[in-house]
């Protein structure tokens, strides 16, 4: 299988497979002696793995980590389901960050009269001045 049939079944484009490869993040595929990748079902697996576990906010890292579990048959689901979990607890805890910066922009914007005026007690209040 070429890399525009495995673009296709995977929904990634050639450039993302091809930066996967080079990060080490797939099973290296085979060259043919004209040089071309050949891909198996395999590949297909592993890089429907990636794009996947990047979909859920997995990076880089992790999910080099993921397509190892998915290759070992020895794995324990106890594993894949701590990294998982790991990932919930960041996203919570990004949630949380967005949140208070987004109550902080809402109270920063209700103290600002929004005319025409030059004083802006956001540019103060983010300057950690006060009035001028």
């Amino acid at each position: 299988m070429n890399i525009s049939d495995v673009a296709k079944k995977t929904g990634l484009t050639s450039k993302a497979i091809r930066f996967y490869e080079e990060k080490g993040l797939v099973t290296p595929p085979v060259r043919s002696e004209n040089g071309y990748r050949s891909y198996t079902p395999k590949h297909i697996e592993e890089l429907t793995l990636l794009r996947q576990a990047r979909q859920v906010g997995f990076n880089l890292d992790e999910c080099r980590d993921m397509v190892q579990l998915f290759n070992n048959p020895q794995r324990h689901s106890a594993d894949v389901k701590a990294k998982t979990l790991q990932k919930v607890a960041e996203i919570e805890a990004h949630i949380a960050e967005l949140q208070t910066m987004r109550a902080r922009l809402l109270d920063l914007a209700a103290s600002c009269p929004g005319d025409n005026g030059a004083e802006c007690p956001i540019i103060n209040d983010l300057a950690g001045c006060c009035k001028r």
